[in-house]
């Protein structure tokens, strides 16, 4: 199957998109780089010449299908951020802060290894790339009665990226 890239639409892919998706799509991006494009069916965050760049906030195991399809054909790079230092922001449910505290959680790059377990089976392949961006975010949680019980309700709302380290 030949690459089919469709015109980026300023849409796809892009309603639901929490803010450290954007901000990580945004600081990897460079001029003439095309975003959310579809390429073999699939949105593609970024799309620079024939490398295609996804930015995975979550666990990478949601990628398995989108990297069955894409790999055959396509040098795939994944981002995969994992939080170096991280501030809790607490908001009432209409946005009022209410405290802000750093996180005694400290992500480290070994952390990856988990996640990588979950692709045994792509992790050899010569045309995928996993770069990890250790960062420093802000977890914005709001008190809107929905969240985990380990959150005594708050909702894991957004999460904000502050710098890449």
């Amino acid at each position: 199957m030949k690459n089919k890239a469709s015109r980026p639409s300023p849409h796809i892919g892009t309603l639901a998109e929490k803010s450290l998706h954007a901000a990580l799509k945004q600081w990897y991006g460079r001029d003439g780089d095309q975003f959310e494009v579809k390429v073999d069916g699939r949105v593609i965050d970024i799309v620079r010449g024939d490398q295609l760049i996804e930015i995975q906030t979550r666990h990478l195991y949601a990628m398995r299908q989108k990297l069955a399809t894409l790999l055959p054909n396509h040098p795939v790079t994944i981002i995969h951020p994992i939080p170096q230092a991280k501030w809790i922001v607490r908001q009432e449910a209409d946005r009022t802060p209410v405290s802000r505290r750093k996180s005694p959680k400290r992500g480290q790059f070994v952390d990856i290894f988990r996640e990588l377990a979950r692709l045994t089976m792509w992790l050899p392949h010569p045309n995928l790339t996993i770069c990890v961006a250790l960062t420093h975010e802000e977890e914005i949680w709001r008190n809107d009665g929905q969240g985990s019980w380990r959150r005594r309700g708050w909702s894991l709302a957004d999460r904000l990226l502050l710098q890449v380290a």
